[in-house]
């Protein structure tokens, strides 16, 4: 955010409780891992600065961004200790600040967190008052690891809570001399974009296992293909081809909580989410699934290469990531399991510490394995050698959660199993003829 900021025009200063991220902003460095940041921090490091002081951050600006922790409690709620620190911090400051200054919450928050969490903590300690004085907003970002720069820059709409039109005229004004395809703003209180952020992902999160559903069924229909149904689907307006591709579970620092938060929020105030609840059981489900069907055709003991295992492509990211947890299944099953990430090696090591042999050589990994899954569309995935693949066996089975290596389906020297396609043509006329019987 900063970076992006700081690239069209802004001063930017960034504050943290971290002297490394601090004098790494201060020395032209990235604090953090994503693709094109270090780039950008470098190319923009006259706009951009750091401190550890709230205050001087606050008196030398006109708008400040909170993008601080909000981890999940044991139900299911976003936990708001960090934030609450940052607000006594920055209501300190805005009592010693003459003019107006708006304070911009941009983490994930349940509804009312805004106004009844942290907007109390704001006036108490500036001596202030909301509205008049300061004021203060809702913007959450929607973004994804490994595309964060461009997300940002070019987002599908603005979400903007707002607590009065002052404070939101300043915030839109800042988006729109910062966004490259002037995409709308959606304003509104600060409870309704609350609850539209974790709305959004959560809506997100049903579409994905919607299409896992379609893709099992697919597997048993003669000639199922979930791409083909994927892409009729697609063409509907009311539901579009995003997320509809079918093949793993999601995962991610998001996506699995925000899902359980919004359901958390609908018990509390004796809303029926079941739907959300459900949804989060079939996903953690599916690793478990796809364990026990490979138990239909895979001995015991064999060696399977898992590749990704990252949530997703293009970061080093494992929190939820389906790639490990299917490792870990395979494990409890008695498989001897070995895996590979471009990226994940080293987070995703200690984790898997006695259920899988993590390496970041992918010919390592694949060297013993007589079963190789790729869980991710990683392009050194995609751009393998069937020799790689296969080494020096007859028969090597390759089960492909999104259809990457369709290339490789009539190699004698490969087994291919693609997920959400019917392959057994005929155990699928069996049944099929037993249910039209």
């Amino acid at each position: 955010m900063a970076a992006c900021f700081a690239s069209k025009g802004f001063q930017v200063i960034g504050s943290d409780i971290n002297q490394n991220a601090v004098d790494a902003l201060n020395e032209g460095r990235a604090p953090s891992q994503e693709i094109g940041l270090d780039d950008l921090v470098n190319a923009n490091r006259d706009r951009l600065s750091g401190t550890m002081n709230v205050a001087e951050a606050i008196k030398n600006t006109e708008i400040t961004f909170v993008i601080v922790p909000t981890p999940s409690d044991d139900r299911g709620a976003f936990i708001l200790d960090y934030a609450k620190k940052a607000f006594i911090e920055m209501g300190k400051a805005l009592a010693a600040k003459d003019g107006y200054h708006v304070i911009v919450m941009t983490s994930t928050v349940l509804p009312g967190s805004t106004r009844h969490g942290l907007l109390p903590i704001l006036e108490s300690e500036s001596g202030k008052k909301c509205g008049p004085d300061f004021g203060l907003c809702y913007n959450p970002e929607f973004i994804a690891l490994g595309s964060v720069i461009r997300d940002f820059l070019n987002p599908d709409f603005y979400l903007l809570g707002q607590f009065d039109e002052r404070s939101g005229d300043l915030l839109a004004s800042v988006h729109n001399k910062v966004s490259e395809n002037k995409p709308p703003i959606q304003r509104m209180n600060l409870e309704n974009a609350e609850l539209a952020k974790i709305a959004v992902n959560s809506f997100v999160t049903m579409k994905i296992s919607y299409a896992n559903t379609l893709a099992d069924l697919c597997e048993k229909i003669p000639g199922g293909d979930i791409d083909v149904v994927s892409d009729a689907l697609g063409m509907d307006s009311r539901i579009g081809r995003k997320y509809l591709t079918g093949g793993f579970g999601f995962g991610g620092p998001c996506f699995p909580r925000d899902n359980i938060a919004l359901a958390f929020i609908g018990s509390s105030l004796d809303s029926d989410c079941s739907l959300l609840k459900a949804n989060d059981d079939y996903n953690r489900y599916l690793s478990s699934r796809q364990a026990e069907k490979m138990r239909g055709f895979i001995p015991e003991g064999s060696s399977i290469a898992v590749l990704g295992l990252s949530y997703k492509p293009n970061t080093h990211v494992i929190e939820e990531s389906p790639g490990i947890h299917l490792c870990e299944e395979l494990s409890k099953r008695g498989y001897r399991v070995f895996a590979h990430d471009d990226m994940a090696t080293a987070d995703a090591t200690p984790i898997l510490k006695g259920k899988a042999v993590v390496s970041d050589s992918i010919e390592e990994t694949l060297r013993d394995a007589s079963v190789v899954i790729i869980t991710k569309a990683e392009p050194s995935y995609v751009n393998l050698q069937a020799d790689e693949i296969t080494r020096d066996r007859e028969v090597t089975i390759l089960i492909d959660f999104w259809r990457l290596r369709k290339d490789l389906a009539d190699n004698p020297k490969i087994q291919y199993l693609p997920s959400g396609i019917c392959i057994d043509s005929e155990f699928g006329e069996k049944k099929f003829n037993q249910l039209w019987s």
